[in-house]
């Protein structure tokens, strides 16, 4: 089997969208740390009790770097009109994050002190537990230490879940 076939056929499994965030510890004077988020499809629940999520991380990746040091970061499900949030932290190679969260609406966890979007379908504050080196990723598990879920006030089309499909990110419509 080709890595082209492996590709191929798991891109016919349709993912749920999350930006997974963090702030870099902070320096010596005490200064806060940068922001940094990354987009991941490769992101579920692990258990209820106690309350474990797990994100798949590329080796050596800027986020696997720096969940390896900071135990604690955040995770915002996005909505399906967060396609362009999505967009922006799939680019690879970017060495700063600074100006990618510049005109993204968030607010800092209370717990994590990292970034949750605003009109996410979800935010959850997590700590890793445990790190699985998998091949040429790490499977970062985390308990969830907060979560909170869009006010079901929201417009109908601002409660829908962006999805990852064959290459795309896609709606249910």
């Amino acid at each position: 089997m080709s890595n082209d076939e492996f590709r191929a056929a798991l891109a016919r499994l349709a993912a749920g969208v999350v930006l997974v965030t963090a702030e870099e510890p902070a320096d010596e004077e005490g200064e806060r740390g940068e922001e940094a988020g990354m987009t991941a499809t490769a992101f579920l629940s692990v258990s209820l009790d106690p309350p474990l999520v797990l994100v798949s991380l590329r080796n050596d990746s800027r986020m696997d770097d720096l969940l390896a040091e900071q135990p604690l970061w955040a995770v915002s499900v996005l909505a399906a009109g967060q396609r362009q949030i999505a967009s922006r932290f799939s680019m690879k190679g970017r060495i700063s994050d600074r100006l990618l969260f510049a005109d993204v609406p968030h607010v800092r966890g209370g717990v994590s002190g990292a970034p949750l979007v605003n009109g996410a379908l979800a935010t959850l504050e997590c700590r890793t537990e445990q790190r699985i080196v998998a091949g040429d990723h790490t499977l970062v598990i985390g308990r969830v230490l907060t979560a909170q879920v869009l006010p079901t006030t929201a417009a109908p089309a601002d409660v829908e879940p962006l999805l990852y499909f064959k290459g795309n990110y896609r709606t249910l419509g």
